[in-house]
């Protein structure tokens, strides 16, 4: 085999062209334009839908009504994170976002909302995925709060000790 292969020329007429390229990704949306995706951070699930529009970021919440993301996240740094995979794509100001949280608090929903986001761009427009990857954003958080164990006072705070 290798006395048959002298030069790179050689070897790429063996490698077959299918091999060397990726299928392209298509577009997944609904009958109604949008993409639907699912984001995780801790222990809240976000799911997000997204459609061209003029930047709406609408928060369903525990009442079942949809209100403004700046009234729900009233902290600017869970602002600035959702507004995150927007900038980093580059699309400010171009999709509307539809989202629902449950479980976790305000942070790990926000990460949530972030992570749902990020993965409904891609699915939207799949040039979107490189600039998204790089960053980051459809990796899922995986750290968890460790659980307490049971001689302790916390996961792993012990409860003071006393000599006499």
């Amino acid at each position: 085999m290798s006395e048959d292969l002298k030069t790179l020329d050689d070897l790429k007429s063996v490698v077959t062209p299918a091999a060397d390229e990726a299928p392209a990704r298509e577009p997944v949306r609904d009958e109604l334009g949008r993409a639907y995706a699912t984001g995780k951070r801790k222990d809240a699930v976000a799911r997000v839908w997204l459609k061209p529009g003029s930047g709406k970021v609408l928060i369903r919440d525990h009442k079942g009504e949809y209100i403004d993301y700046t009234k729900y996240f009233a902290r600017p740094v869970l602002q600035m994170i959702l507004r995150q995979p927007f900038q980093v794509a580059g699309v400010v100001d171009q999709f509307d976002v539809m989202a629902t949280v449950k479980g976790g608090g305000l942070s790990g929903q926000a990460g949530a909302v972030k992570h749902g986001i990020s993965k409904a761009l891609q699915l939207y427009d799949p040039a979107l995925r490189g600039a998204l990857k790089a960053a980051g954003f459809l990796t899922r958080d995986s750290r968890v709060v460790e659980r307490k164990k049971y001689g302790k006072a916390k996961a792993r705070r012990s409860f003071q000790f006393s000599k006499r």
